[in-house]
C-alpha cells in the first residue's frame, strides 16, 4: 500500500522472503549480525522469543522509522534445542533422533513499529515424527539437503513425508514465518495488509 511506513524484513532467509512475498507487500530485507547461541538455561521457546526482538532491534537501530520484523525459529525435542545442521552427518543424527518423537517448532515474531514499539507473538507447531530407517533418513537427506532448516525437515518439501501429523494454529508458522500472526502486528503497528485490516 503506498501509504505503509517503509517495510523491512529482518532476515536473509529465502524461506522468509517467499512468505512474506504473499502478501504483496513491498519490502527489503536485510540480515541482523546478532549472535544466535543459546543463553545458559534459556529453554528452546525463550530463546526464539529472545532472538526475534533482537534481530528486529538490529535492524530497527540502522533504520530509524522503518517498521521491522523480526522471526526466530527454534526446534524443541523434549527440551534440547535442535538448530540448522548445516552438514549431512548433523542432519542425519538429528533426524535419527526425532523419529517416532514429537518436535515442538517455536516460530517467535517481533514487529517493531516506527515509534519503537515492540510487538510479539509466538506459534507453535508440533510434528510427530514417523519411525524411519536410517536408509530413508539418508536417502532424504541427500535429496533435500535441508542443511538450513532447524530440525532438517522442510514440511513445504519432501520432509512432510517424515511427518505422522501436524498440529498447528498457523499453516505458515512451521516454514518459519507464521503470516496469521504477522497480519496482526502489521496491522498494530500501521502497516494496512488490505484496506480495514
Amino acid at each position: 500500500m503506498a501509504n505503509n511506513p517503509e517495510l523491512i524484513l529482518a532476515s536473509s532467509s529465502r524461506y522468509r522472503r517467499e512468505l512474506l512475498n504473499r502478501l504483496g507487500l513491498v519490502y527489503s530485507a536485510e540480515a541482523s549480525d546478532i549472535d544466535e547461541a543459546a543463553l545458559p538455561g534459556e529453554t528452546p521457546l525463550e530463546t526464539s522469543r529472545r532472538l526475534a526482538v533482537e534481530k528486529a532491534r538490529f535492524i530497527a537501530a540502522r533504520h530509524p522509522g522503518a517498521v521491522v520484523i523480526g522471526s526466530d525459529q527454534v526446534a524443541d525435542l523434549e527440551g534440547r534445542k535442535l538448530g540448522k545442521p548445516h552438514t549431512r552427518e548433523k542432519a542425519i543424527a538429528q533426524l535419527l533422533d526425532m523419529q517416532g518423537k514429537t518436535v515442538t517448532f517455536y516460530t517467535a515474531l517481533a514487529v517493531i513499529a516506527a515509534d519503537g514499539t515492540v510487538r510479539e507473538k509466538l506459534s507453535s507447531v508440533r510434528v510427530k515424527m514417523r519411525p524411519l530407517s536410517r536408509e530413508t533418513i539418508e536417502a532424504y537427506v541427500d535429496r533435500e539437503q535441508p542443511f538450513d532448516c532447524a530440525g532438517s525437515a522442510k514440511i513445504e518439501k519432501l520432509g512432510i513425508a517424515l511427518m505422522a501429523s501436524v498440529e498447528s494454529d498457523d499453516p505458515t508458522s512451521l516454514i518459519g514465518l507464521p503470516l496469521i500472526a504477522l497480519t496482526t502486528l502489521l496491522s498494530e503497528s500501521g502497516v494496512a495488509v488490505l484496506p480495514g485490516l
